[in-house]
C-alpha cells in the first residue's frame, strides 16, 4: 500500500485554478471523497480544500493508476483538461508524500511561514474523512504523526513567535506604545482580511472595536464574526475624533480621512494606515501618531528573516519525523510475520510434547509441564532471531526478509495440512 498526495497550492497554481478546484460545503466534499473511493486502486482519501491549497491525500495500491483517476475526477470538477491540470500539480508518493504532509502541518509550506491556521484546517479535513469512513488507520496514523511533529516544531522553535502580517505587526506596534489597551476604543475601517485580523487581535487585547465600511451589510457580517459593533459609514466624519485608535485598510482610490473631518483632540491618537493607495491625507498635530505601511515593513522583514532561521531547525525536525514514521511503519509490517512464527512454534511444541507422551517417553501426568518446557525452549531460541528481524526491518532488506519468512510459514502450513 502506497501514500499519494496530489497538491495544488499558491506555489504552483493560480487563484483562478484553485477556485475551480475548490470544494466549498460538506455536500461537495462528500461527493468528492465518495468518488475517490470508487477507484479499486484507492483504499482511503482525505480532501484538503482551503483558499491557498487543494490537496488529495490517499493511500493506494497503484500510484500511477490512482493518480490518473484523481486527475480525471479533478478535471471534471474544474472543467479543465487533465494535461493542463498536471502542469500545475505537484505529485508526491510514499516518503515524499509523508514529508510533504509533515511540512504542511508544520506550516513550512504556507504562504506565511509559521502561520498556525493550517493545522486546524488539516485537522478538520482529517476528522471529516475519518468520521465518515473515507480513510482508515493507515492514513490516520500518518495524519496523527503529522500533528505530533507540527506541535514539536511549534514548541521547540520560534517559527510562530513573531508576527509577519502587516495587521499583526500593527497591533504589536500599538501594544508597544500603549501600556494597557483594555477598555480603549478603536475604529476599524474596511472589511478585508487585514481588517478582520486587526479587529480580532484588538478584541483579544480587550479593546472596544467598531467597524465601518461603505457597504453596510459587509460591515455587519464582519461584526458578527468578531462579536463586535458597527457604525454607519456616513457617520465617519462625526465619530472619527472620538476614537484613540484607528486602523484603516480600504480599497478606496482617494483618501477617506482628510483635514475637513479631523479636529484637534486633547488625548493622544494612534492611527495605522494599511491601505495602498493611502486612506489618510491630512495635516498631523503632535497628538496624532501616524504609521503607514513603509513604517512597519522593516519589522515585517525582520520577523520574516527570524522565522526563516527558525524554519531551518523545523525542517530538521520534520526530516527526522519522516524517518521515524517509516521505521515504525516497517516494524508494523514485520510484526504479523513474527507473530505467525511464534504461533507455528507453539503448534510444534504441542505436537512434539503430545508425541512424546503418546510414545510413553513422558508420563501422562506431566503433559502440561512438557508442553511448557517445549514452548519456553522455542521462545528462548526464537528471541534473538526475531529481534534481528525487527532490527533489519528499517533497511532495504526488510521486504526480502518478510517475504522469505512468509513463504516458509506458508509452506509449513501446507505441509501440516497435508500431514493431517
Amino acid at each position: 500500500m502506497h501514500y499519494l498526495n496530489i497538491s495544488f497550492t499558491h506555489k504552483n497554481s493560480t487563484l483562478e485554478v484553485r477556485e475551480k478546484l475548490s470544494y466549498g460545503d460538506d455536500k461537495e466534499k462528500h461527493a468528492c471523497l465518495k468518488g475517490l473511493l470508487k477507484s479499486e486502486n484507492i483504499a482511503g482519501a482525505i480532501l484538503i480544500s482551503t483558499c491557498n491549497r487543494i490537496e488529495v491525500m490517499a493511500n493506494c495500491t497503484d500510484v500511477e493508476k490512482a493518480s490518473d483517476y484523481i486527475f480525471n475526477l479533478l478535471s471534471n470538477r474544474a472543467g479543465l483538461d487533465v494535461k493542463e491540470l498536471r502542469k500545475y500539480a505537484d505529485i508526491f508518493d510514499d516518503s515524499t508524500a509523508i514529508h510533504h504532509l509533515f511540512s504542511v502541518a508544520a506550516s513550512l509550506d504556507s504562504m506565511v511561514l509559521g502561520e498556525t491556521q493550517i493545522v486546524g484546517q488539516l485537522k478538520d479535513a482529517f476528522r471529516f474523512a475519518y468520521d465518515n469512513h473515507y480513510c482508515g488507520k493507515k492514513l490516520a496514523r500518518a495524519m496523527k504523526n503529522a500533528f505530533s511533529y507540527a506541535a514539536k516544531v511549534r514548541n521547540t522553535t520560534e517559527i510562530s513567535s513573531k508576527p509577519v502580517s502587516m495587521a499583526s505587526v500593527s497591533v504589536s506596534k500599538l501594544k508597544s506604545l500603549v501600556d494597557d489597551l483594555k477598555g480603549k476604543k478603536a475604529l476599524v475601517i474596511g472589511v478585508g482580511e487585514m481588517s478582520e485580523i486587526t479587529a480580532k487581535h484588538l478584541i483579544g487585547a480587550g479593546v472596544d472595536v467598531y467597524i465601518v465600511n461603505r457597504t453596510q451589510h459587509k460591515a455587519d457580517k464582519l461584526a458578527i464574526e468578531c462579536c463586535t459593533k458597527t457604525l454607519p459609514f456616513a457617520q465617519l466624519k462625526h465619530v472619527i475624533n472620538d476614537f484613540e485608535i484607528l486602523f484603516t485598510a480600504t480599497s478606496s482610490s482617494e483618501p477617506i480621512i482628510t483635514d475637513e473631518i479631523v479636529k484637534p483632540c486633547a488625548f493622544s491618537r494612534y492611527w495605522f494606515d494599511l491601505a495602498i493607495p493611502r486612506d489618510i491625507s491630512c495635516s498631523m498635530d503632535d497628538k496624532i501618531n501616524l504609521f503607514v505601511i513603509d513604517d512597519l515593513k522593516n519589522t515585517v522583514d525582520e520577523n520574516l528573516e527570524f522565522r526563516e532561521e527558525a524554519a531551518r531547525s523545523a525542517h530538521g525536525i520534520v526530516g527526522r519525523g519522516v524517518v521515524e514514521f517509516f521505521d515504525w511503519l516497517s516494524a508494523q509490517d514485520i510484526e504479523p510475520t513474527i507473530k505467525e512464527i511464534y504461533l507455528k512454534a507453539n503448534e510444534a511444541a504441542k505436537e512434539e510434547s503430545s508425541r512424546a507422551i503418546n510414545s510413553g517417553y513422558i508420563p501422562k501426568e506431566y503433559e502440561d509441564e512438557a508442553k511448557k518446557m517445549c514452548e519456553q525452549s522455542l521462545k528462548r531460541f526464537l528471541h534473538d532471531i526475531t529481534e534481528n528481524i525487527r532490527s533489519s526491518s528499517d533497511d532495504f532488506k526488510s521486504e526480502l526478509i518478510n517475504g522469505a519468512m512468509s513463504s516458509i510459514i506458508k509452506e509449513k502450513r501446507v505441509n501440516i495440512n497435508e500431514t493431517k
